[in-house]
């Protein structure tokens, strides 16, 4: 993954020097705003790539900064880094423009994780992806071994779709069903469950034995392959 350019938004200073410090080892450019009033102007000023965003900051909160930002740029990715961990704020959250969110405490591995899938999912979709004997091609939604196609369901190709757009990071079952089923309050893990292992009949050369979608036990699923660095 090349380098970005990413705003971090938090005014709580210990964290603030951890995610950049994080974030500039592995090879982005940072820039930092303690309150929404700062986040805004530097957003205007320097139009970064990707923003973490804390939602309790002095002056203006994060909600109305992510709202803020809705009105003028609807396609700049938004993870928002905040301790409230409730569900019905993590929902607020979402609805008001956020691409993601991560509940403090959390490791810096998982951030990582985060940040490179959201700037993954802002550059261009490649034209194919060859991976495990399959040729995915996301602009024709189509997927083939071989000179074979491989015929998906439209909920299979939306949840393909949704793994390659997040590669090589566990995710919860509830998540992915909020984002595939429209769902936010991802309730109905079961169905999630169902679909994956029809997936997994169509792509894996050995579905018992999966090798590009994987289970992590207690984490979620996770796309192994697919997408190079």
């Amino acid at each position: 993954m090349s380098s970005a350019r990413i705003l971090v938004v938090e005014d709580d200073e210990g964290i603030r020097t951890g995610l950049v410090t994080k974030l500039e080892l592995e090879g982005h450019t940072v820039e930092v705003a303690e309150d929404g009033r700062a986040a805004q102007k530097r957003i205007e000023e320097w139009s970064p790539d990707l923003v973490l965003l804390d939602l309790m900051l002095p002056e203006v909160d994060g909600i109305a900064v992510l709202r803020w930002l809705r009105r003028r740029d609807r396609d700049l990715p938004v993870l928002i880094l905040s301790a409230r961990g409730r569900e019905d704020q993590k929902v607020a959250g979402l609805r008001a423009g956020a691409d993601d969110y991560l509940a403090k405490p959390f490791g810096l591995d998982e951030l990582s994780a985060r940040v490179h899938a959201l700037l993954r999912r802002a550059l261009p979709a490649p034209d194919t992806i060859e991976v495990g004997g399959l040729t995915i091609d996301p602009h024709a939604e189509r997927v083939c071994r071989g000179d074979e196609e491989i015929e998906l369901s439209p909920t299979e190709w939306r949840l393909l779709s949704f793994f390659l757009q997040h590669p090589r990071a566990p995710i919860p079952r509830e998540r992915v069903h909020g984002a595939v089923w429209n769902d936010p309050h991802g309730s109905d893990v079961r169905t999630v469950d169902y679909h994956v292992m029809n997936l997994r009949r169509k792509i894996e050369s050995d579905p018992s034995t999966p090798e590009l979608l994987i289970t992590r036990i207690g984490r979620g699923y996770e796309w192994t392959g697919g997408v190079s660095d």
